[in-house]
């Protein structure tokens, strides 16, 4: 882990102004009729987990690029999410992902209690084929016209929930790259018939008090059609499945421009939103870091969850999903877990009577303006003392960058040779 008298010399050093930015807040909020201190609290009861896989450098579908200091294994990456969790305290989980994460539970258990971390949903792969498979996925894996495969891909999912017991999860996310690139390749309805009666399958592994995420994909790798290609067919998944099935939103899962906190909302509404994988995306699945292409769309998914929490039972699952293809991993992490936590902050500022107010009356320039207000809040000082009081770095990418982590690690764990393309 870093230091900690790195993180406190650079806390001391930003402690003046973070003082004077503090309180030049709080009395604008206070005229305003809110109280900064609320606003504190909500920032540090806020978390996010961070994906295993997300430590190590990504790629594209011609190339990767390999970083210095890759992780080697899942105990350098959980030592990475560590790292992003104490500098930001804002990732108390990690999601871990199988079989890359395959390990010994125990030893998984006893890492993560050291690094100070717990572990949020596993996710299983059946969109790759594994040296030891007996049956390929190439043509679908839950879906596939093959019993024998199918009943390969339940095995791995039951696995995951194994694996995932041993650890304290309390989750299984599922999504999988089954589809067709061709017209007529595939029929269209029996091949979803498949993957109902294998998913039901793996519904029946569930322990009582685990849930199972149904994460829907518009498309990538089945370019013609995709098995679970949007949240309509994830929720009818998921209702099919019992009351344990819920949907998982990813935000670069959509076609362009489509409206997703609408989505989120309907979600709610039919109490099948399970979590999020957040990220951020320009021309399509892009998986780039959350909050840097349409931080306005991150808030208003915020918007919905906020305004909801109070009647909607919510218990949500928040995850970071990213592919890191030009940046450290780390610092793409640290900056998307403050950006993820500031829009949940934003969408704690909305005053939520005069919305109402401006809804019932029909005000539709007031009612925009009143969430203008909130999400132009600068409300980096909040962050910053939540961080502060949390004993986190007021600035976690400056305290990163001077710990020298990166260069630590790249002296002890072997350079990886470029290689070709997809995820890590």
């Amino acid at each position: 882990m870093i230091d900690k008298g790195i993180i406190e010399a650079q806390n001391d050093a930003l402690q003046a102004d973070l003082t004077a930015d503090y309180e030049a807040l709080g009395a604008r909020l206070a005229r305003r009729g809110v109280e900064i201190e609320a606003l504190v609290a909500r920032a540090m009861s806020f978390g996010v987990a961070v994906p295993s896989w997300g430590t190590g450098t990504g790629g594209t579908r011609f190339a990767r690029f390999p970083g210095e200091g890759e992780p080697r294994g899942i105990m350098d990456k959980l030592d990475d999410c560590g790292v992003i969790h104490q500098l930001t305290a804002a990732t108390p989980k990690v999601s871990l992902h199988i079989p890359w994460d395959k390990e010994d539970p125990a030893l998984l258990r006893e890492k993560a209690e050291e690094v100070g971390l717990g572990f949020d949903a596993m996710n299983s792969n059946t969109f790759q084929d594994q040296p030891d498979q007996a049956h390929s996925y190439k043509f679908g894996s839950l879906s596939h016209t093959d019993a024998a495969t199918r009943r390969q891909a339940v095995e791995h999912n039951l696995e995951c929930i194994e694996i995932g017991q041993a650890i304290g999860s309390k989750a299984l996310t599922v999504w999988i790259g089954d589809g067709s690139n061709f017209p007529g390749q595939t029929s269209l309805s029996r091949q979803f018939d498949r993957y109902l009666e294998a998913m039901k399958q793996v519904y029946a592994g569930l322990p009582e008090d685990w849930r199972i995420f149904s994460e829907h994909k518009i498309y990538e790798p089945a370019f013609y059609s995709t098995v679970v290609q949007d949240w309509g067919t994830s929720l009818m998944t998921a209702q099919e499945l019992g009351p344990k099935a819920q949907c998982l939103v990813d935000l670069g899962h959509h076609a362009p421009n489509v409206n997703i906190e609408m989505i989120v909302a309907r979600l709610i509404r039919a109490g099948k939103l399970g979590g999020f994988h957040f990220n951020d995306s320009k021309y399509g699945d892009d998986d780039l870091d959350a909050g840097t292409i349409e931080p306005f769309r991150l808030f208003l998914v915020f918007n919905e969850l906020v305004e909801l929490e109070d009647t909607s039972g919510l218990d949500l699952a928040h995850m970071i999903d990213q592919s890191h293809n030009v940046t450290d991993p780390i610092e793409s992490l640290i900056v998307s877990a403050c950006e993820i936590q500031r829009a949940f902050v934003q969408a704690s500022l909305v005053d939520r009577t005069a919305l109402e107010g401006f809804r019932d009356s029909n005000d539709a320039l007031m009612a925009t303006a009143t969430l203008r207000a909130a999400f132009r809040t600068d409300v980096e000082p909040i962050l910053q003392m939540s961080r502060q009081r949390a004993e986190a770095a007021i600035d976690p990418v400056s305290a990163y960058r001077a710990s020298g982590w990166r260069a630590r690690v790249a002296a002890e764990r072997p350079r990886v040779t470029g290689g070709g393309g997809g995820i890590v």
